[in-house]
């Protein structure tokens, strides 16, 4: 519901970046909020359950909620490759792609709406706090290897991918290193190591 308001504000505003950052620190603060009131409700026994919305717990998962974020995961995957095609087209050229009939704007609320989707199940395993850097890093990083934008996409879920799972064998190697603080550091990683291999040139590798 955020993400499609986003839409919206962005469109009249403007500015994309001041408005998500003004609502990421809302929602934010909203959220320790609600969880400092149920908290005081329960007494004070349900702690655990603010930390693991702020960084994340993702050994603590059930298996019904590993299986629910698995299909969530799969049915945004195929609504993305279902919209891709015209989602660039939108993105690349806007202008153009309105006179030529593609519905720009339902398609920018479309993809932030699978964005809010896909963030709100990834809070489970990295947490609020984290999650920008599980998002962002690995977009990041294949933005810098690759300027096709169909191979940028999938090398950007492999990475995103290898973060988690290299994340949890890290976390789970070294049983006092949060998971989700190792997930994150390796989506980084990526990142730098993009930027390394990318900086001599400026450009991206395949270009």
């Amino acid at each position: 519901l955020v993400a499609v308001a986003l839409s919206g504000i962005s469109r009249r505003a403007g500015a994309d970046d001041v408005t998500i950052g003004i609502a990421l620190a809302f929602v934010l603060g909203m959220g320790v909020f609600f969880l400092d009131r149920f908290n005081a409700g329960a007494g004070g026994a349900e702690g655990i359950v603010a930390s693991r919305t702020l960084f994340g717990s993702i050994f603590g998962l059930s298996g019904g909620a590993a299986l629910l974020a698995a299909a969530v995961a799969a049915g945004v995957c195929v609504a993305l490759l279902l919209i891709a095609r015209p989602l660039l087209y939108a993105t690349v050229a806007p202008h153009v792609a309105g006179a030529r009939g593609v519905p720009v704007r339902l398609l920018g609320v479309a993809f932030l709406a699978l964005l809010g989707v896909q963030a709100a199940e990834a809070t489970q395993a990295v947490g609020a706090l984290l999650l920008l850097g599980l998002l962002a890093a690995p977009a990041g990083a294949a933005h810098r290897l690759t300027a096709n934008p169909y191979r940028a996409m999938a090398l950007s879920a492999l990475m995103a991918l290898l973060s988690v799972w290299g994340g949890i064998a890290l976390a789970y190697a070294v049983p006092s290193l949060p998971p989700s603080s190792a997930i994150v550091g390796i989506a980084c990683g990526c990142h730098l190591l993009a930027t390394v291999a990318t900086s001599r040139t400026g450009r991206a590798l395949d270009d």
